[in-house]
């Protein structure tokens, strides 16, 4: 059976510009529900993580505001049971690229932490967009392209269009003022992106020859959906 590989921030807060650690790691809605869709469609799942330690689901992210009430964070919360695979996850440097069809990145406060620094995940990244297989990355998994940036300045994503959660989003999320750095000013400024955004947490996704990326919370599922277009 055909394989997708996901990456998922095995950082279990964020670090503001204050020193302050907020509690975080990957975005409960981000990750499972393009694994259900992925799962739907036939697909084996696998997990990385760095070092190959078992993810954290941001705690607010299972709670009943982020899930339409208490009976949708039940089922968010027995969606994260029912995902086995996250309790055995691989190291990011023993992934083999040949085992998958595609990668996916789900977001959260966590990629901010451990993944922009991250060089095996920076390598994967490379060397999975050389290969010609797609890759996908939400919200704040973009984070990770950073990694990608060589000593020189250049990343093989340079002049891509994509998106990620926007300033204006964060703004919003309440900790805009309080982070060493935004997401959106790095893509551009360190990345050479072509950034695009929509309407805050409006559904946007962008794809850019195999790159395939989502803005916000509610563009994962429909991320998936198209990179399952492309691997059909």
């Amino acid at each position: 059976m055909a394989k997708i590989l996901f990456v998922i921030t095995a950082a279990t807060h964020w670090t503001l510009a204050d020193g302050h650690r907020q509690p975080a790691g990957f975005w409960a809605e981000e990750a499972l529900g393009p694994y259900a869709a992925f799962k739907a469609a036939g697909y084996e799942i696998a997990v990385a993580t760095p070092g190959g330690v078992p993810p954290t689901a941001d705690a607010l992210s299972l709670t009943p505001d982020f899930n339409g009430g208490p009976e949708g964070a039940e089922k968010m919360k027995a969606a994260l049971r029912d995902a086995t695979e996250l309790a055995e996850p691989l190291r990011i440097e023993d992934v083999r690229i040949d085992d998958y069809e595609a990668v996916f990145y789900p977001g959260g406060w966590g990629p901010m932490e451990d993944l922009p620094g991250n060089a095996e995940s920076g390598k994967l990244l490379t060397e999975w967009l050389a290969s010609g297989k797609p890759l996908a990355l939400m919200c704040h998994g973009p984070a990770a392209l950073l990694a990608t940036v060589d000593a020189d300045g250049k990343s093989p994503f340079h002049g891509y269009r994509l998106t990620g959660l926007s300033n204006a989003e964060e703004k919003l999320n309440g900790l805009a003022e309080r982070a060493k750095w935004l997401l959106q000013d790095r893509l551009v400024a360190d990345l050479g992106a072509e950034y695009r955004e929509t309407e805050p947490f409006t559904l946007h996704v962008e794809v850019d020859r195999t790159l395939y990326t989502g803005q916000n919370p509610g563009s994962a599922v429909p991320l998936a959906q198209e990179l399952l277009k492309a691997l059909s």
